[in-house]
């Protein structure tokens, strides 16, 4: 692959994350607002902080694209994938949500070192230093929801 092609390929990866975690935003909101319960609100609350990082990263991969003269997708190229993260028809089906996140942060994780490798194959240290600090906080964010998920499983 040549370095143009391996940029493009950059690019094209920083535009799937960009929307992936404007989506993730959309989803986090809205499931901090729905979900109902005594269980939950631990949840909602590390929803809530985690949808300030999420929209860092939007913002982050955003600028990147700018700077590599490319622009962020609109909202008329945005396409949904995250269906296991949709608010639950049960508001206290907090299980549900933890899964959902944990298929979001998987996915991430997955984008992230495809795009570390990406970046590496374009000789773009800049994108590659970007994708493993945000890789960094999803992993964190990975870990503190399986523990929430363990938590339901025990009980």
């Amino acid at each position: 692959m040549s370095e143009s092609d391996a940029s493009e390929r950059v690019v094209e990866i920083l535009k799937k994350a960009y929307g992936d975690e404007m989506e993730t935003v959309m989803n986090y909101q809205t499931n901090a607002i729905v979900l109902d319960g005594v269980r939950a609100e631990e949840i909602k609350e590390s929803l809530q902080q985690d949808i300030q990082e999420e929209l860092t990263h939007a913002q982050q991969l955003g600028q990147r694209l700018k700077q590599l003269d490319a622009r962020p997708p609109g909202s008329a190229e945005f396409v949904a994938r995250q269906d296991t993260l949709q608010p639950p028809e049960d508001s206290t089906n907090v299980i549900s949500v933890i899964r959902g996140v944990l298929d979001a942060e998987e996915d991430a994780i997955e984008t992230y070192r495809t795009l570390i490798d990406a970046a590496e194959a374009a000789n773009d240290p800049v994108t590659e230093d970007l994708a493993v600090t945000i890789l960094a906080d999803e992993e964190a964010h990975r870990t503190e929801f399986r523990g929430f998920e363990k938590e339901y499983q025990n009980d």
